[in-house]
């Protein structure tokens, strides 16, 4: 895939899947918002930290993908290369780990169950897709160079060195 193409689909793919997720579906679970902010010290705060800097390694990790990869992170238009670079030395899921903590973070914000609840099962959700799909995808995708990466970088806390596979 050329790296134009890469670029536009991951840009796509970023609005259509965690624009939903971590956007769209918190943004209609807090009555658009118009609810109070949270009266807990600190939690506005250190949800609204919690969202920009995740979604600073969300699009961090979005660039990868089309950059290092030269592809996108949509199925249907998969990385031509492992992505390893990056945020992905610390951690392989960090797109999800990403979304859930924009989602966290909108739950300190609101102090919303509703969000709360939508983030656990967004979790689930998300877990059993890399279970499900991804890992083995990947695993038949790219083979003993995937299974290195996966052996040597947790999926979902991120590890404090990076990895140098």
């Amino acid at each position: 895939m050329r790296t134009f193409s890469a670029i536009a689909g991951s840009a796509l793919f970023l609005v259509a899947a965690p624009g939903v997720v971590a956007g769209l579906i918190p943004w209609l679970l807090s009555d658009h918002y118009r609810i109070p902010l949270s009266t807990v010290p600190g939690f506005v705060p250190l949800g609204s930290i919690l969202v920009v800097a995740a979604a600073g390694v969300l699009l961090h990790a979005f660039a990868r993908f089309a950059l290092e990869g030269l592809g996108t992170p949509a199925p249907v238009a998969p990385t031509e290369k492992l992505v390893v670079g990056g945020v992905y030395r610390h951690v392989r899921n960090p797109m999800y780990v990403a979304v859930l903590s924009i989602i966290l973070g909108q739950v300190l914000i609101f102090s919303s169950w509703a969000v709360l609840v939508y983030g656990l099962i967004a979790a689930a959700a998300m877990i059993s897709f890399v279970k499900v799909y991804e890992e083995p995808t990947l695993a038949r995708r790219y083979g003993t160079e995937y299974e290195t990466y996966r052996r040597a970088v947790p999926g979902w806390l991120p590890r404090l060195t990076p990895w140098r596979g």
